[in-house]
């Protein structure tokens, strides 16, 4: 779980500086839209909405463009797509479990995108229900650490219906159940706390180990799927130590 959490608590910081940062607007984007379209343009009636766009908003994503994808998703412009949420499972090498979450509105294409990652790049599609199993959904927060202890957080949030803080080195993992996340986020508003993310995550039950070697080979496919369009969240079930981080880089 802890080199998992690191692995993509790194992966969070260099998300507003990536190369492919146009990809990265466009799943926030979509996110927006989708979260408009389903619950409601108004942000502080649709938490889901809030939280897309607070996601939006320190990735650096152009306010204007932020408000475009709310309006056309809450049906107050034209042009908005129709999305599904569809997921793909399937093995990276080393036997690590994959689920892949995509928004799309063209499921043939999606398919596609997500099997073309996987066999080039070491991996393997699997049918529905053979890796799922390995994972459940969780509320998820990551906030810098700022000079609060671990104390602070869970002070402000166990109220609220934290189940788990984590220290991460710079920062801290709350952890809740879904139906919580909005309450822990506001319990951190309300304390003054700043949070990087907050978001619903599938967390793994039994994780594997990897050397360094299989790491590379597992990052690159995980790499590799992100990079498709369609292609909103990559979940895995392995583990790096510190030192395995530290190697690959």
């Amino acid at each position: 779980m802890s080199g998992h959490s690191k692995w993509a608590t790194t992966k969070h910081k260099k998300a507003a500086l990536d190369a492919k940062r146009g990809k990265l607007f466009a799943k926030l984007i979509k996110n927006v839209e989708v979260a408009a379209r389903t619950g409601g343009g108004d942000p502080e009636g649709n938490p889901t909405l809030y939280d897309a766009i607070q996601k939006a908003r320190k990735s650096s994503v152009p306010q204007d463009n932020i408000e475009r994808a709310r309006k056309r998703g809450a049906g107050e412009e034209a042009g908005g797509a129709e999305y599904q949420t569809i997921m793909y499972e399937g093995y990276a090498p080393n036997g690590v479990a994959v689920l892949v979450e995509c928004l799309t509105d063209n499921r043939n294409r999606a398919a596609g995108e997500v099997r073309t990652a996987m066999t080039r790049n070491g991996g393997s599609m699997a049918d529905a229900g053979s890796v799922a199993y390995l994972f459940t959904r969780r509320g998820v927060v990551l906030l810098p650490k700022n000079g609060l202890s671990e104390e602070d957080v869970l002070g402000a949030v166990l109220d609220a219906g934290a189940e788990e803080v984590n220290d991460l080195g710079d920062s801290y993992e709350i952890l809740t159940d879904p139906a919580d996340l909005v309450d822990v986020r506001k319990a951190l508003q309300a304390a003054g706390i700043e949070y990087d993310s907050a978001e619903t995550n599938f967390l793994a039950s039994v994780n594997v180990p990897l050397d360094a070697d299989a790491a590379r080979k597992v990052f690159k496919l995980i790499d590799a799927l992100e990079d498709c369009d369609d292609v909103q969240n990559v979940y895995a079930n392995f583990d790096v130590s510190d030192d395995v981080m530290a190697e690959v880089g």
